[in-house]
């Protein structure tokens, strides 16, 4: 499998709360181009400076300009082409920011030519609203894969119009837990209502991801593989 470019959610990396440079340099290290982020992108403070520094780092590009960072970039591959990744962030049960569907329109307006490989982390709780960012984008981006829920979904597609699409690719961590923390911790505060530190989890560690082959010429997705180390 070859594979050009690897894209990678880093939000919850540093002892599963935000991302610390030290950690974030680490992910690039190992092979991963590019970093998406989310809500949590913002627990550890030292991380301000780093988003304004390290260009591989996305946040949503929804959240108000003043923050450091910025919501794309566009990379170009060993073969001459260019691909655009954009970050966004669903509003429902998340923060109140700017409306991603607009902010998905002013990403593509933006794109330096038509038709341009574009991926886009749709970083979203309520399925429906990346169902319906789904049906929106089809056939203006390459591909929108859904994080946040930590928990793989089974509806990888390529919709009508060529976009490669799944609602949630799920999340590198241990699956002997709670969306990466310790069952016990999350049992106590579903029973009791009230809430105690969160552990990650240690236990049968493993990967979900996508891999997505996109057609360079009219920046159509041609197919979209599902993969999971668990058992």
């Amino acid at each position: 499998m070859n594979i050009e470019l690897c894209i990678a959610n880093c939000e919850n990396a540093a002892g599963g709360f935000g991302l610390t440079a030290e950690v974030g340099q680490e992910i690039l290290a190992s092979g991963v181009d590019v970093m998406t982020s989310g809500n949590h992108i913002w627990d550890k403070r030292e991380v301000f400076d780093y988003i304004r520094d390290e260009p591989r780092l996305l946040r949503p590009a929804n959240y108000v300009n003043d923050l450091p960072g910025r919501g794309t970039m566009t990379v170009t591959l060993p073969s001459g082409v260019d691909v655009t990744i954009a970050n966004i962030s669903g509003r429902a049960f998340l923060d109140c920011i700017d409306c991603p569907f607009q902010a998905m329109d002013r990403i593509i307006g933006s794109l330096r030519r038509q038709p341009q490989i574009c991926l886009v982390d749709f970083h979203a709780e309520a399925t429906a609203e990346k169902l319906a960012m789904g049906w929106y984008v089809d056939g203006r981006i390459s591909a929108l894969v859904g994080t946040h829920t930590h928990v793989q979904t089974a509806d990888e597609r390529v919709l009508p119009q060529g976009t490669a699409y799944i609602t949630d690719v799920g999340m590198t961590g241990a699956f002997d837990g709670v969306i990466g923390f310790r069952p016990e911790d999350s049992i106590y505060r579903f029973k009791t209502g009230i809430s105690r530190p969160l552990q990650v989890a240690k236990e049968n560690k493993g990967i979900n991801a996508v891999v997505i082959s996109i057609d360079e010429k009219t920046g159509k997705a041609i197919s979209i593989e599902r993969l999971s180390t668990l058992k």
